[in-house]
């Protein structure tokens, strides 16, 4: 009987119980639990019947099971490059929530690490996961979309600041605001496009109703009135990548549009496309000429309550088990990364931004 896989979980947050699904379904086990709120931590672990203590941090739970195959990385965002750098060091592999890390040298200081020890490392871009994604991919694969010229990548709320005044709305936790929290479209995208090199970004923030209690929503209990709130409520950008292709993006968390909205348009030479999730129900829709008639399609896929969340940890452990393709390569992530920044640094400069073949991002004159 093939050995299971054995995964340490390092969080017991709101997502976590996504992980640990898909790891179990995945065949792997899970067999231990580290959280600085203990009784966080004990609540989770006797909810799903884990033995054993509850560890404080990875340093004690990684001495107390040297059997520990892989960690899963549910913090702050502040907290997941230190955590993956230490995880990868110690030789094991890393599955990582979102965003991969608060900016694109962290990202690439993870990638190096991850390739030098010979490590599986992926990120909980769980979108990439839902069955609508994974089909218009294929289709993308096998030439029926043709060549994507352009894309538009909206995540917008007009209620949604996340738990008001704590770590999600402090830049120096969580890294940004909307933005880098509400990735997955861009994300997606990108992927569709197969991860193009982007050439100039033209962005602009607005932090309109980011202090104003008016716009969290339901987007987790408020954490202080008087907390912190130095990151963004919307951004609008454009790329335009080395090959000719553009994206358009939107995110935003405060905003006055008419209700959240969550999608990806791509407009191919052969086949147009819109995915579209809200309220966990997923729709799909394909759009093509032929003849001088309109041939639309209207996909439907069995729902994914979860948009992927549960999939994309399954992927992880099935990929160490060589059964499946990782669905994420840390090479993408240095990539987003990468876009993000640049975005930020145009916004704050005022300029349109330049990203040059090494890497280097700079605003033009």
């Amino acid at each position: 009987m093939e050995k299971k896989i054995k995964v340490g979980l390092i969080g017991a947050g709101q997502m976590v119980e996504y992980h640990v699904r898909g790891f179990l379904e995945g065949g792997a086990e899970v067999v231990a639990v580290a959280d600085m709120n203990a009784e966080k931590g004990k609540a989770f672990a006797a909810k799903w019947g884990f033995p054993g203590e509850v560890y404080e941090n990875l340093s004690v739970m990684a001495a107390a099971h040297p059997e520990l195959d892989a960690v899963s990385v549910i913090t702050p965002n502040k907290f997941h490059y230190p955590l993956v750098m230490d995880a990868l060091e110690r030789g094991l592999h890393v599955f990582c929530e979102k965003p991969p890390a608060l900016n694109s040298r962290e990202m690439r200081e993870m990638a190096e690490l991850a390739e030098k020890s010979g490590k599986t490392l992926m990120f909980n871009l769980n979108n990439r996961a839902r069955l609508d994604a994974l089909h218009i991919k294929k289709l993308i694969v096998e030439g029926k979309i043709g060549r994507i010229n352009s894309a538009q990548a909206t995540w917008q709320r007009r209620t949604g600041i996340p738990c008001f005044g704590g770590w999600f709305t402090t830049k120096a936790i969580a890294g940004g605001g909307p933005l880098i929290d509400l990735l997955h479209m861009i994300d997606l995208a990108l992927w569709f496009m197969d991860y193009p090199e982007p050439e100039y970004v033209l962005a602009q923030t607005f932090s309109d109703f980011i202090d104003n209690p008016e716009f969290q929503g339901a987007w987790g209990k408020t954490i202080s009135l008087q907390g912190t709130t130095d990151v963004e409520s919307a951004c609008h950008g454009f790329v335009r990548f080395k090959t000719g292709q553009v994206l358009t993006l939107h995110n935003s968390w405060a905003e006055l549009v008419r209700e959240e909205d969550t999608y990806v348009a791509l407009q191919g030479t052969e086949t147009g496309v819109r995915i579209r999730s809200i309220n966990n129900n997923n729709t799909c829709e394909l759009y093509s000429q032929k003849k001088g008639v309109s041939d639309d399609k209207n996909l439907r896929f069995k729902n994914d309550d979860d948009m992927g969340r549960t999939r994309m940890p399954e992927n992880f452990i099935r990929a160490l088990r060589g059964e499946a393709a990782p669905l994420s390569l840390p090479s993408e992530a240095v990539k987003l990364m990468r876009l993000i920044d640049a975005v930020y640094l145009s916004a704050s400069s005022g300029k349109p931004v330049r990203i040059e073949s090494n890497g280097q991002i700079e605003p033009l004159n």
